[in-house]
């Protein structure tokens, strides 16, 4: 039993027995409720229900203080829960707006790209195979059919990743593979306005990347694969934000979405297709109707001593195995830290050649050089690019399937840098499935100059900005760094480079052209999910 002298711990914040008094007060005067569960611990764990500071205290100097106390008590989930709730389409900044308009545009190109892939095609024909005939759910794209909610979700998320067109957050996630296919099912289900399904997208993309960010690496490195272990929570905030749920209701959302994670890389490692955002988003459908059924999910199962964070890192006390800055230990606290003021959504990028997304800016910074100092290929003896380290070991150090500074291989970093020298650019519509290379037809200065390109692990680099340096047959040198922000671009330009895939998808230009203006005025629109008749072709 704890003595009264003894401090109350959690997530890394210390608070005193006196300060545990003063808010125990506050509820035997001012009579408010049992807010939610906290662990406090001390030689063993205790669970204790935290109180709400009454109104008499609210002139008090020290009032803020202890409200701030209070919250930061709330569990995690609790914490993302009241602010998902909480959140409108006024709180979103304009360029939060602009970027959830453009993952919205990007990912529609890729699903319409993806339905004409094998395993898009496959999934397809799964869930109509398993569920003809179903009259309330929710749509495949491109497709048509109305099956389950869990089904279309899977259908359009396969369909999405197959077609190459991802978006990337820290290398290893792909968030807009599950989270849109997911905001469609609850725009569909809710008959969401545009502004309703921009700020479910803009809320579902802010809590996935923040409660990966720092962790990506880590989880890696046990063997599962971070994006839908993470990328299941994503879709349902943002079916749950469209269905306007509870504080309660979210809260057991992500609970759910704890006991339904899961995601491996040993398969791929030996020769199978991994199952990620796919089954990622179908269970995130999942909890959603559970939560909307009222089950209960619990408000430590992020935290806890034996909740998400302990099963996938290995503790509940930040410590990181990797990192991609170097880091051996972050705090949980950060997950929430400045919510709805820093948006980590901001940092999605667009991975426009569909590869491995640390290749992309090997084509684009490396065209853009030759093209400012008029390199031909002709002109080169060699390229050396130097990396951040975790980029040359694909998926984790811990796991490596490939090494991007071995061999040169098609479809590997060495070969993406070749293009974009000798090329100036890379073809959008080239290796659609992720990472690997089409198998012929490359030009044969690609196929000679990857061979004369050295790729340099640091530890010093930041994700996808590699520092390229061209050598040319007269002795001198010419390098440009790239920033790694590259390809975190605007609406507009996101509309425009994604019109390459025109040429691709299964409908008309006109058809195509009125989905790019329709996801350009979305925040205008009565209803959001038109835009899942606009992947229907109308000829």
């Amino acid at each position: 039993m704890m003595s009264f002298g003894e401090l109350f711990v959690t997530d890394s914040l210390i608070y005193s027995s006196c300060e545990f008094l003063v808010v125990i007060l506050g509820r035997l005067l001012g009579g408010f409720p049992w807010a939610q569960r906290i662990y406090v611990k001390s030689s063993g764990t205790l669970g204790l229900g935290w109180v709400r500071l009454p109104a008499l205290l609210s002139d008090d100097p020290t009032a803020k203080h202890y409200k701030q106390l209070e919250k930061s008590m709330l569990s995690l989930s609790r914490q993302l829960a009241q602010w998902v709730v909480g959140l409108t389409y006024d709180d979103l900044p304009p360029e939060v707006i602009d970027r959830a308009k453009g993952v919205t545009l990007h990912s529609l190109a890729s699903v319409l790209l993806g339905s004409q892939s094998r395993s898009g095609q496959q999934a397809v024909q799964l869930i109509k195979g398993e569920e003809s005939g179903v009259r309330h759910g929710a749509t495949i794209m491109v497709d048509g059919t109305t099956v389950t909610k869990g089904g279309a979700a899977f259908a359009n998320a396969e369909m999405a990743m197959s077609g190459g067109k991802l978006d990337s957050f820290r290398m290893l996630t792909h968030p807009g593979t599950s989270i849109l296919p997911g905001a469609f099912v609850g725009a569909e289900t809710a008959s969401a306005t545009g502004k309703e399904f921009l700020t479910g997208v803009a809320a579902g993309y802010e809590v996935m990347e923040r409660l990966a960010s720092d962790f990506i690496p880590t989880v890696m490195s046990r063997g599962f694969h971070a994006g839908p272990v993470f990328g299941i929570f994503g879709p349902a905030i943002a079916a749950a934000k469209m269905l306007n749920f509870t504080e309660d209701q979210v809260n057991n959302t992500i609970a759910l979405c704890v006991h339904l994670a899961a995601g491996n890389l040993e398969g791929p490692r030996n020769g199978g297709r991994a199952l990620r955002e796919g089954a990622a988003v179908r269970n995130a459908m999942l909890a959603v109707s559970m939560a909307q059924m009222g089950h209960v999910g619990g408000d430590t199962t992020l935290e806890g001593e034996a909740g998400f964070y302990h099963a996938y890192t290995g503790n509940n006390h930040g410590k990181l195995t990797y990192s991609f800055v170097g880091d051996t230990n972050t705090s949980l606290g950060n997950i929430t830290k400045g919510l709805g003021q820093e948006w980590m959504f901001l940092e999605t990028l667009y991975r426009i050649y569909s590869t491995a997304g640390y290749n992309i800016a090997h084509v684009d910074v490396s065209a853009q050089l030759c093209i400012e100092n008029e390199i031909r290929y002709e002109d080169v003896d060699r390229v050396e690019a130097v990396v951040n380290w975790m980029e040359t070991q694909y998926p984790s150090p811990a796991f490596p399937s490939r090494r991007e500074d071995g061999e040169a291989q098609q479809g590997g970093t060495k070969y993406y840098t070749a293009y974009g020298v000798a090329m100036r650019g890379f073809p959008v519509l080239r290796s659609q499935q992720m990472g690997e290379a089409d198998g012929g037809g490359d030009p044969p200065e690609v196929l000679d100059l990857m061979h004369r390109v050295t790729i340099i692990p640091s530890h010093n680099m930041t994700l996808f900005g590699p520092r390229i340096t061209v050598f040319t047959k007269d002795g001198k040198s010419y390098t440009k760094q790239s920033t790694g922000r590259e390809f975190m671009w605007d609406f507009a330009e996101e509309s425009r480079r994604i019109r390459d895939v025109i040429p691709g998808v299964p409908i008309s230009e006109s058809q195509f052209e009125a989905i790019i203006a329709a996801c350009c005025d979305l925040d205008k629109k009565a209803r959001a999910d038109d835009l899942i008749k606009l992947t229907i072709s109308q000829s």
